[in-house]
């Protein structure tokens, strides 16, 4: 019991290590359980368009830092002549690119790579609550009296935010609100939002971004709200009021700055253009682990050259039909010659196709069969008799390779393939079962071989399995766990079941 107990504990250890490890690898980095499953890359470039003046240039540009949705993968500078130096700061990277003196027109580029990416970013740090406006009169007293109305119609930040967009959205606006829309302060939707938001003591912050479309070329960036309710941020579109960043909305940078500023210059153009690609996923998977230090592709098969990962493309699966085997074997019932000879054959027969893989394997197994009966005559010792064996299996193949290279029969050109050691073997365990037993048991034993190997070779041949096993290795302990459980098993195989089934009754 407790042999029983410590096996199936086992099994049940290594099938949950191996999908923890797979599911793990799929969920952190975005492995691809399809083989030919892609993912969408966004390029994105900034053109900025400078008329130098008589000073020294300066030139900073903010830069994506905090992408909710979205990760950096891959950035560029292109400033020829240009000093150039990033600031890094944790919440807001910024390029500032230098120049001495310039005498023409100066063009700068910015591109970067982005990809999809939902682990949860924060828009920007813990905020403090912001001191009142001070504005002139009429609009000190609008903005109390909008502040005290939309208070009364709300119940938390989140509430007082939306309430506050409503209004500004609204066809035809209050007083106080129209005062800010249509007065001389000049302020867009979004910066009068902000100002009410302020006078509130409402912590917000101004979010700039662009729409990831598939192709624009001149891309606008749009200016955001989001409140923070001590808690979380919220945004909000300030044009509709809709709450939640859209799903193809890239965080530029946050804040008030804008996106630009020069010094000793002006700036004649600055466009932003956006272009979609499609990338294989598995690449992407493996960039992302790279930028997480991960050491999951230095330590997996894709780390080895192609060639080699090509060979444990086809290796691995053999553990699959070892599965198979013991299953058809201990649970079905099936008889073969050996373990391993039906998945050896499989293999083979991968090259051969199923149904020309069986009639040759039948026509080299029948002809050696003969031949070893000859030899049994002759009264031979098992060692020299076996290397007679293997010697006329190489000439069977030899001759069969001839002739269908003569006849225009392709698949009798990779009779090569089979594993002439196992080939020889099966014939002289055939050879003493029939003698020993009768020749019925022996046909039998030959089909039931045949038949797994054919039921091996069609699940190995699944594309799926053999980028599976070549991508998650690990799902080779699932393998071994679930063949570790059928080996605890010990109850009636279906064939026992259909030979006993008049005890049964």
């Amino acid at each position: 019991m407790k042999r029983t107990t410590h096996g199936l504990a086992l099994a049940l250890l290594l099938v949950l290590i191996g999908l923890a490890m797979f599911t793990w690898k799929v969920r952190a980095f975005g492995f691809p359980i399809m083989p030919d499953e892609t993912s969408v890359l966004w390029s994105v470039q900034a053109q900025i368009v400078a008329e130098p003046g008589d000073a020294a240039l300066k030139i900073e540009m903010q830069l994506p830092t905090r992408t909710p949705g979205f990760s950096l993968t891959d950035e560029h500078f292109i400033s020829r002549g240009f000093g150039l130096a990033v600031d890094d700061d944790a919440w807001q990277r910024t390029a500032i690119w230098t120049l001495r003196r310039a005498s023409n027109r100066q063009t700068l580029f910015y591109r970067a790579v982005f990809f999809q990416d939902d682990r949860p970013v924060e828009l920007a740090p813990q905020p403090r609550f912001p001191s009142p406006p001070a504005l002139e009169e009429p609009f000190q007293t609008a903005l109390t009296e909008i502040v005290d109305e939309v208070r009364s119609e709300s119940a938390d930040v989140v509430s007082f935010a939306a309430q506050v967009l409503v209004q500004l959205n609204d066809e035809a606006p209050e007083d106080n609100m129209a005062l800010f829309l249509e007065g001389p302060l000049g302020l867009d939707r979004a910066r009068i939002a902000q100002l009410i938001l302020s006078a509130a003591r409402i912590p917000v912050v101004m979010i700039n971004g662009v729409r990831l479309v598939e192709q624009n070329r001149d891309a606008a960036i749009e200016t955001w709200l989001a409140v923070h309710d001590g808690t979380t941020w919220t945004a909000f579109d300030p044009t509709s009021g809709d709450r939640g960043l859209p799903d193809n909305f890239l965080v530029w940078h946050i804040g008030d700055t804008p996106l630009v500023l020069a010094t000793g210059a002006s700036i004649d153009e600055l466009t932003i253009s956006v272009r979609e690609r499609s990338i294989s996923a598995l690449d992407l998977a493996t960039e992302r682990a790279e930028q997480a230090g991960s050491k999951v592709t230095e330590l997996s098969l894709l780390a080895l050259p192609l060639d080699l990962q090509a060979v444990y493309e086809i290796l691995l699966l053999i553990p699959l039909g070892a599965l198979i085997i013991a299953f058809l074997r201990n649970v079905i019932g099936l008889r073969s010659f050996g373990t391993f000879m039906p998945v050896l054959i499989a293999l083979a027969f991968r090259e051969t196709e199923l149904l020309a893989g069986i009639v040759l394997f039948t026509v080299i197994v029948g002809a050696g069969l003969l031949f070893r009966f000859y030899l049994e005559k002759l009264r031979l010792l098992l060692v020299p008799r076996l290397s007679a064996v293997l010697i006329i299996v190489v000439i069977l193949m030899a001759i069969v390779s001839v002739l269908s290279q003569r006849l225009g029969i392709e698949a009798g050109l990779s009779v090569a393939l089979f594993p002439m050691v196992i080939v020889a073997m099966v014939i002289e365990r055939m050879s003493i079962v029939w003698e020993e037993q009768s020749p019925a048991d022996a046909l039998l034993d030959g089909a039931g071989s045949l038949l797994i190997a054919a039921i091996a070779y069609l699940v190995m041949g699944v594309d799926l399995f053999g980028w599976w096993v070549l991508i998650f290795p690990e799902l080779l302990l699932v393998l071994l766990g679930l063949t570790i459980a059928l080996g605890r098993y010990t109850g009636y195989r279906l064939t026992e079941l259909v030979r006993f089934r008049e005890l049964a009754k």
